[in-house]
């Protein structure tokens, strides 16, 4: 039952965001001519040079990346993708067969909401287990053979993006994509992450025992210790570990910085958590938590989001 459920919310999610995106194409970027990044920048480029229909480039240029993703990633998000990417191009082509109107003309306005409803069906698509744009899958694979993180090859791809758009479609329509496009970042990882953005803190400290009782007092939040020695001097020392939101790290700086100045502070950001029990920071605190992560739980994390 619980299957099927997952599974009907994936589907919700997926139409949704397939929606929202057809919106962001057609109700705001292509009727002003601006485009966004990664793939389906590239299509919407091609479209403007060649007046080849937006739905089928999106269509032929996604499909050699969802083959990839199927060899390199799995056979059910493959499945999810295509059938994504099929159900965008279906929507631009009848938006298009309808005469579905320009919701506005102000540059800044088609910019900023084309980028924002583009940005949010991505992300809610990607929160059903499917991509809208196979940009994200040729730079995991690009990464692993030269070497670059996935960041920087979506950069760089942008950047050459851009930079042709800036000379054949002008810099101000350039400019205004870039700004699409920065929109439909932040959106995505909205979506992706939420508001929290949540953060995990390791602390090294001859007080750990001080800072340990000070965290679970003034921010409510669980830690975990562990056991580690210096790699100089080989002196054992309880290593602290805690999960906080990116609004609490000034706070646990401060509180940390107010008992032991040296301590040696880490901070990475988590692209997801599970288990144990996540505390609204916006709520009130009636207890210390606690959220049980192992020492090899925490390398994990670690290594994820290195």
């Amino acid at each position: 039952m619980n299957d099927f459920k997952d599974k009907a919310i994936n589907f919700i999610l997926i139409v949704i965001g397939i929606l929202s995106a057809g919106l962001g194409l057609k109700g705001f970027l292509v009727p002003n001519r601006f485009i966004d990044g990664g793939v389906t920048g590239s299509s919407m480029f091609i479209s403007e040079l060649t007046d080849l229909p937006l739905g089928l480039l999106l269509l032929l240029i996604n499909t050699p990346f969802v083959v990839i993703g199927y060899k390199q990633i799995g056979k059910k998000f493959s499945i999810r993708s295509a059938v994504a990417i099929v159900g965008l191009a279906i929507t631009v082509f009848v938006f298009q067969s309808i005469g579905f109107p320009a919701v506005t003309t102000d540059k800044i306005l088609a910019s900023v909401f084309g980028g924002f409803f583009l940005g949010l069906g991505i992300g809610l698509a990607m929160r059903g287990g499917a991509v809208l744009d196979g940009t994200e899958i040729v730079a995991i694979l690009t990464s692993r053979k030269i070497g670059i993180t996935v960041g920087d090859f979506i950069f760089i791809f942008n950047v050459v993006l851009f930079s042709t758009a800036a000379i054949v479609l002008g810099v101000e329509k350039a400019l205004y994509s870039m700004l699409t496009y920065f929109a439909a970042s932040r959106m995505v990882d909205f979506i992706i992450h939420g508001i929290e953005e949540y953060n995990g803190v390791l602390i090294v400290s001859e007080h750990s025992r001080e800072i340990r009782q000070a965290i679970l007092e003034n921010l409510g939040r669980g830690v975990t210790v562990f056991t580690g020695s210096g790699g100089r001097d080989g002196i054992k020392r309880d290593i602290l570990y805690c999960v906080v939101t990116r609004y609490e790290i000034p706070k646990i700086k401060r509180t940390i910085n107010e008992i032991d100045e040296r301590a040696f502070i880490t901070i990475q950001h988590i692209s997801d958590i599970s288990g144990g029990i996540i505390r609204n920071p916006l709520a009130p605190v009636f207890k210390p938590i606690d959220i049980s992560l192992t020492p090899d739980r925490v390398n994990n994390e670690t290594k994820k989001n290195s």
